[in-house]
């Protein structure tokens, strides 16, 4: 279940009608620019965007299952590039204000839920994907509270939204604010919604940036776990059915190998060249399903939760990195 399913051909909306031989055409040649050094994360999810509203996505059914695997597959080969001891640093720097911030943006977003008048499973959704990793945690949780189809894709479409907005506004608040790269690796982590848009941002910052930031984040996610879980009480779910994200088992042996064995080294620039240009990709990939269908689907009243949440949650973490870490 995922938001591209029920958009998968459609051609409304396009602003160019192209025959879909050209479509992939079109497609394909994008895929390839973003693989070379030229196009960065930023670029290749303007990228896709564009694509979405002018041509098309050729393979929209596809897409989600895509840019998750890509995803995954991009951030086990980032972790040849850490080493153990500083990533168990950031994690312990970051799990207070890990647990903090999830306990606080599923109360808020409960009763900014409730204010709003918006549909209990679609608000929880939109919770859920703010306080945790954004489509990873929704995907994982909609199951669980048996939500819909719609409630789904609009939950989906608000953390894309802000997705993209993060990965081009993060970097430009960062610099203007002077913030070291660990606080700015911490800041993406807490306040950035999925895995793809915090490791694009924090790329752009720096090395360190890109450690703590990939490091607390996947820590993060693993809090899909117990919130799935609590979900199933308070939705009363009797099968309990909870998926749990075993990419990250990979991602952590990934920096063992690259902190304890040395035959990696040789390895190591050529790996973590292929995980960046994965990630690129999968940006341009999130920006490509992004079409207006989709856009025009998630209503004013959850788009107004997510924006809510994630502005209190970021200005929070902001402050929190600054003045308290």
């Amino acid at each position: 279940m995922n938001i591209h399913s029920h958009s998968a051909q459609s051609d409304e909306g396009l602003i160019f009608k192209v025959n879909p031989f050209t479509k992939k055409i079109v497609f394909t040649g994008c895929i390839i620019l973003c693989l070379t050094p030229f196009v960065s994360p930023t670029v290749a999810l303007l990228l896709g965007f564009a694509v979405a509203q002018f041509t098309g996505h050729p393979y929209m059914a596809l897409n989600h299952k895509g840019t998750s695997l890509l995803l995954q597959f991009s951030v086990v080969g980032l972790g040849f590039g850490m080493n153990v001891h500083s990533a168990l640093q950031a994690g312990k720097e970051g799990i207070i204000f890990t647990i903090f911030s999830i306990i606080g943006t599923l109360v808020m977003g409960y009763f900014i839920g409730k204010w709003l008048c918006i549909d209990k499973k679609t608000a929880y959704l939109v919770s859920s994907g703010t306080a945790i990793c954004g489509g990873s945690a929704i995907a994982a949780i909609s199951p669980v509270i048996l939500a819909g189809e719609k409630q789904v894709s609009i939950a989906l479409g608000c953390i894309f939204i802000f997705n993209a907005l993060a990965l081009l506004v993060f970097p430009l608040v960062g610099h203007y604010l002077n913030l070291s790269q660990s606080q700015f690796g911490l800041w993406c982590a807490i306040a950035i919604h999925d895995t793809s848009s915090v490791v694009g941002a924090a790329s752009k910052f720096g090395a360190k940036a890109l450690e703590v930031a990939t490091t607390v984040k996947l820590a993060r996610a693993l809090w899909i776990i117990p919130v799935a879980f609590l979900s199933t009480f308070l939705f009363k779910n009797p099968s309990k059915k909870i998926s749990f994200p075993y990419f990250i088992i990979l991602f952590v042996l990934a920096i063992v190998a690259n902190t304890y064995l040395p035959a990696i080294a040789a390895w190591r620039p050529y790996l973590i060249s292929v995980a960046k240009a994965g990630l690129t990709l999968t940006l341009f990939l999130i920006g490509a399903g992004l079409s207006r269908k989709i856009l025009l689907a998630v209503g004013f009243k959850p788009l107004l939760q997510g924006l809510l949440l994630w502005v209190m949650v970021s200005l929070t973490a902001l402050y929190a990195v600054m003045h308290l870490a």
